[in-house]
């Protein structure tokens, strides 16, 4: 491919493109700055271009391959350095993958244990307390079940009594009511005697 010469006239630095002024022929030829691979610096106005023509599919042409006149290539590493460079980085990396387990398996191997030691002390505390809680509760019902029917079950004897103002509380008039004939303490039938003086919902 034809190598050319021209002038650049206007550069656009924010959008990276601008025109060459050749020195044969006529029209501006377009140039991006992707054109200008390697280069040190950006193009400015006035710079010399060396380039080759490129013809693209609309029937525009461009700058392809282009250089700088009197501007040296961006400096890189040979390819000898470069793949020493490679091997020195590999080299390095395998040295840390070797290190890495030493340093981060036990300590959280003994971490992991002593966490689930402790979380088991504190269920097993709570567990036991919640049985002493338990424990007492039903010895605490077992009680109340065991007096209340020894207060029930008061011995009273069938004296004669038949009206409500002769007991001395509901327990009496209950045992009347259901053991002694001729009493008049249940007026309304409903099962509960003396519902005004003894046995009125408070007992």
């Amino acid at each position: 491919m034809e190598t050319n010469k021209g002038k650049l006239i206007r550069w656009f630095d924010n959008k990276g493109f601008g025109f060459i002024k050749p020195e044969q022929g006529k029209g501006d030829i377009f140039i991006h700055i992707s054109a200008l691979k390697g280069m040190s610096r950006k193009p400015i106005v006035g710079d010399v271009i060396h380039y080759q023509i490129s013809v693209e599919n609309s029937g525009k042409t461009r700058a392809v391959n282009a250089k700088i006149e009197g501007v040296s290539p961006e400096l890189t590493l040979t390819p000898i350095k470069e793949s020493r460079a490679k091997k020195g980085a590999s080299a390095l990396a395998k040295r840390n993958s070797y290190r890495k387990p030493k340093t981060t398996n036990k300590p959280r191997k003994h971490f992991s244990i002593l966490v689930f030691l402790i979380i088991l002390g504190v269920a097993v505390f709570i567990y036991s307390k919640i049985e002493k809680e338990q424990t007492f509760i039903d010895l605490v019902k077992t009680s109340v079940v065991e007096i209340q029917p020894t207060r029930k079950i008061e011995q009273f004897q069938c004296q004669g009594k038949t009206w409500c103002s002769e007991m001395t509380s509901c327990e009496e008039a209950t045992f009347y009511l259901n053991n002694c004939p001729g009493t008049n303490i249940d007026g309304d039938g409903d099962g509960t005697p003396c519902e005004s003086q003894w046995c009125g919902g408070l007992w």
